[in-house]
């Protein structure tokens, strides 16, 4: 382990669990033309088209709008962040939206389902001299569980040069501009497992420390300290050199296809959305040279939900062809969101949380281009729901190149929160779709925890062709967390740890073959590539069991891997191979990783 802290002790293992305190719906019913000389009858008066929905409005309670007049903000940041800091089920969720200038002599610390944004057009629009921080305090220093909030769009002076940002997964630091460093740790350097950065700046050092894997994409940094087990760059100006395993760099020179978040801006006193526009072979940021490329869209032509509103309303805005801006809190949906519309934006803002009732699916996609979906949590209902997500019907065929679907900071839980089940979380059929950073767990700690009480067995479940995942964080399901049976996917960089609570070997047996992979591609692919894949370990229920692969794939030459690992969380289980039947076992309790540099 090539890692250190300043003072020369390598970094230990961070186990959440041991440091743990534990068919389409439709809207609305046109009406139907009658006859001039006869009387609607009662029915057809039922049939009656629903009043039209109107489109902006005001962001609700929980999108809290700073201008740098406002007088205490500290005071407010500092509200909010007791509120959320230690919440990790809670139901608080919050949007802190600076307005464009120039902040000073601030500190945004920032809690569970808790999202910091700037309003401009460019990061450099809105500076804070000053911090925006996550710490791990509230957990005894261990940043192992420091989910679920982010950082957007805004510049920051830290207060003495380096920006603390201490997270674990689901945690996007995304179009940010540090004019100074970034330390991934916790104070006291302690567990910290993350993490993702995308379309950033940052002029300094990024430190990870004790971060066990982190991506970094299409970004600029100064520098880059050290690496842990998996530390991953696309497109990453100023990126360390390929150097996997030791120091364990896997960079590439760019992302092959990119199309950054949606973003909530203002011009003027305006409210507005941008959409970036797709990038193929990308390297760097995306601003910073004048107006960012891509198009936008006023606040007019988004339905502003707010939590409490019917799924049959959000359908009925979509079918009268409104966006959906989904303001902070949590919606309960008795059928599936459905979006049928090629270009439809639904943007989730402050954590807000869908949770589907009676076993529904969530949200529903059709096969259409240029579906984007971004910033919400699904959480599953204790009903067992089939699927959570679906990216296109069953069989979805139609060619989407020029104009993918992208699911961006959409993250999926089982459990945690209280009982959930999902046979499947997150189904992709479409082609072309890009899935850029995601989170889907099972949980493993929480309310509602256990080998069958919060049930998945299927974490990704990749139908479709030509998919790309950039940032593909899933962890602990029953059986197989992605499988992937599409043509020419890819995924670059992926974070798993096998499901804790299996009761014995027998519950995880795959046939012949002990345990299933964490990353499954079938059979029948011809052609598939990954790069910077790692799964561990943590069998603590049954520490004898035996897990044989992390990674199977069919033996071809068009299915290649690059840089992948395993390792076993402080000897609770072990693997036996890395992909296959290739690689080297684990053993003992040494929190070695297992690492096969290339496949086949």
């Amino acid at each position: 382990m090539s890692a250190s802290s300043p003072d020369s002790r390598p970094p230990s293992i961070g186990r959440r669990t041991l440091l743990s305190a534990a068919a389409v719906a439709t809207p609305a019913v046109l009406g139907v033309a009658t006859p001039a000389a006869a009387a609607p009858s009662p029915a057809a008066s039922a049939r009656k088209k629903p009043r039209a929905l109107p489109g902006g409005g005001d962001l609700g309670p929980n999108v809290i709008v700073f201008d740098p007049s406002t007088p205490g903000i500290q005071a407010r940041l500092d509200q909010v962040f007791r509120q959320q800091e230690s919440a990790q089920f809670g139901t608080g969720r919050y949007a802190l939206l600076f307005k464009p200038g120039t902040y000073n002599g601030l500190n945004a610390q920032l809690g569970f389902y808790t999202s910091i944004a700037g309003l401009g057009l460019s990061p450099d629009d809105t500076t804070i001299n000053g911090d925006v921080t996550v710490d791990a305090g509230w957990f005894n220093g261990n940043a192992t569980q420091n989910f679920w909030r982010s950082a957007e769009n805004l510049a920051l002076v830290p207060a003495n040069g380096t920006n603390r940002w201490a997270v674990a997964q689901a945690a996007p630091f995304r179009r940010m501009h540090v004019r100074g460093g970034l330390n991934l740790s916790p104070t006291g350097y302690g567990w910290a497992s993350g993490g993702y950065i995308a379309d950033s700046r940052i002029d300094g050092q990024v430190g990870p420390y004790s971060q066990q894997q982190w991506y970094t994409r299409d970004s600029a940094i100064g520098s880059w300290l050290n690496g842990v087990w998996n530390m991953v760059f696309s497109g990453v100006e100023g990126a360390p050199a390929q150097s996997f395993p030791n120091p364990p760099y896997t960079t590439l020179g760019t992302t092959p296809i990119s199309r950054e978040k949606p973003f909530l801006y203002l011009q003027g006193n305006d409210y507005r959305v941008f959409l970036p526009e797709k990038r193929t072979n990308a390297r760097g940021v995306t601003w910073g040279n004048g107006t960012p490329r891509g198009t936008s869209l006023p606040l007019s032509q988004f339905y502003v939900a707010r939590p409490g509103v019917s799924a049959a309303t959000l359908n009925q805005a979509l079918a009268e062809g409104l966006h959906l801006l989904l303001t902070p809190g949590i919606y309960h949906l008795d059928r599936p969101i459905q979006v049928n519309r090629a270009n439809t934006v639904v943007l989730g803002l402050g954590y807000a949380t869908l949770i589907p009732d009676g076993g529904v699916t969530a949200v529903q996609v059709a096969d259409v281009d240029g579906v984007r979906l971004a910033g919400f949590l699904v959480d599953a209902g204790p009903v067992n729901s089939a699927t959570l997500l679906e990216i296109g019907p069953r069989g979805a065929s139609r060619d989407h190149s020029a104009n993918p679907t992208t699911v961006q900071d959409v993250f999926v839980r089982i459990g945690g929160a209280g009982a959930g089940k999902a046979t499947t979380s997150m189904v992709i059929n479409s082609r072309h779709t890009i899935v850029d950073h995601t989170w889907v767990w099972r949980a493993d700690h929480g309310e509602g925890v256990g080998w069958e009480t919060n049930r998945a067995d299927y974490g990704v479940v990749v139908n479709g062709d030509d998919v790309l995942a950039t940032g593909l964080f899933v962890e602990h399901f029953n059986k197989y967390d992605v499988q992937w049976n599409g043509q020419r996917g890819r995924t670059i960089f992926f974070q798993n740890e096998k499901a804790y609570d299996a009761p014995n070997q027998a519950a995880i047996q795959n046939g012949s073959i002990k345990g299933y992979a964490a990353y499954k591609v079938g059979d029948g692919v011809t052609t598939h590539e990954g790069w910077g894949l790692g799964s561990y370990c943590y069998y603590n229920v049954n520490p004898s069991i035996v897990q044989h692969h992390g990674f199977a794939a069919p033996v071809r030459s068009g299915v290649r891997f690059h840089n992948l690992l395993v390792v076993s969380l402080g000897g609770q289980g072990q693997y036996e191979c890395v992909i296959n039947d290739t690689g080297s076992p684990t053993s003992g309790t040494s929190t070695v990783p297992s690492t096969v540099v290339s496949y086949p």
